[in-house]
């Protein structure tokens, strides 16, 4: 095909071809391409994705990983899946939960601290499958960043590493993505995905409540990982602490309070199930215990909740301080203090407070199960 037009300007051509293929047959096409002689090398460096950066990022997450590894755990950090071997249960049921860290990630990245945020994911989704009766089995992170930094990225594992290690839970693998243009570049999000497991006989589903039974709680260790976004605008825009500012209610800077970290609630929860005295158990979240205890319930019960039967923490009452924030907005946003709620048997509850302080535990009787009449809410405080 012979070349009817040539131009070349700025380092580029554009060629005209004339295609004969018959008599009277002419189709013409236009081919631009680039003179790469003439013109500066891109990288992807150059587009915001450094991978160099990614190397040392991973080779810290493999130390970091190894160390949480378990008996069931098959293939390595840097496979293309993640293989992990079943043992041990008769007719097991595979239980399943994924969840970020949320707005909590902006204390992180005022305070400069990333050591923390990775435990409190971990420690959140094992209590999701914790009161289902499921012991976690292994997690998987997924670490998205704007810019990415390995300290900062090892910082982050460091404190899933240690999450899983404390829950005997294997870190198998993960994600580390980086997205120039999606995140600012001092930011990154966080979120965890957990597998667990658990005999079936002994899944607890809420089905074994009744009435009468004596709700048993744990208090939390803060905010956990709730409420956030409605704190930090009391905090930060209203009041206009920083988070150096003492807070001397509580004891802390705003920083230090705020990144208090999601405790696991998967040992006593164990410890109720083999003395055979837990008949459901509520994670307290987002929502509160307004929104959370019912998810446990069977149909036609309801709960009385004592609230004169533990000490709000002092951050707490400093957020409605501020804000005052009206009453059921406060109950549903935070969990006041209420980490964990048990529901036992009346006739055992002595004796589920026994396991639990052996624990070096702090239970407290919350309430307990009633028939909910038509029309009344699921959740009552007195």
């Amino acid at each position: 095909m012979p070349v009817l037009y040539t131009s070349q300007k700025s380092g580029y051509a554009i060629d005209i071809w004339r295609s004969e293929r018959g008599p009277g047959y002419r189709y013409p096409v236009t081919r631009l391409y680039w003179d790469l002689s003439t013109r500066k090398q891109v990288r992807y460096r150059d587009a915001g994705v450094d991978i160099d950066e990614a190397d040392r990022a991973l080779t810290s997450i493999k130390k970091l990983a190894r160390q949480t590894f378990t008996g069931g755990v098959l293939t390595d950090i840097g496979s293309f899946g993640a293989a992990f071997q079943l043992t041990g249960f008769r007719k097991p049921v595979l239980v399943s939960s994924a969840d970020g860290v949320g707005t909590k990630l902006k204390v992180a990245f005022l305070t400069g601290r990333h050591d923390t945020v990775g435990e409190d994911l971990v420690n959140h989704c094992v209590n999701d499958i914790a009161v289902q009766g499921a012991l976690p089995l292994f997690f998987m992170d997924y670490f998205a960043v704007g810019k990415l930094r390995a300290e900062v990225a090892a910082a982050v594992i460091a404190g899933i590493s240690r999450g899983c290690r404390n829950n005997g839970c294997a870190l198998i693998g993960g994600e580390t993505a980086e997205m120039p243009g999606l995140y600012a570049d001092s930011e990154y999000d966080l979120a965890g995905f957990i597998v667990g497991a658990a005999e079936r006989s002994r899944l607890l589903t809420g089905s074994a409540i009744r009435v009468g039974d004596v709700l048993l709680a744990l208090p939390s260790t803060g905010l956990h990982t709730n409420g956030y976004s409605l704190a930090r605008k009391l905090l930060f825009e209203i009041a206009g602490y920083g988070p150096k500012t003492l807070l001397p209610e509580v004891g802390a800077t705003v920083g230090d309070a705020l990144l208090k970290v999601h405790r696991s609630y998967l040992k006593p929860i164990r410890a109720l199930l083999d003395a055979g005295l837990l008949r459901g158990a509520a994670h307290i979240t987002g929502g509160g215990i307004t929104d959370n205890t019912p998810r446990i319930l069977p149909k036609g019960t309801a709960v009385s909740i004592d609230t004169a039967s533990w000490s709000m923490p002092p951050i707490f009452e400093v957020l409605r301080r501020i804000g005052n924030i009206p009453e059921d907005d406060y109950r549903r946003t935070f969990n006041l203090g209420v980490g964990m709620i048990f529901a036992v048997p009346a006739r055992s509850a002595t004796r589920a407070e026994a396991v639990l302080s052996k624990l070096g535990e702090s239970p407290f009787r919350i309430g307990e199960v009633i028939a909910r009449k038509r029309g009344r809410p699921a959740v009552e405080y007195r």
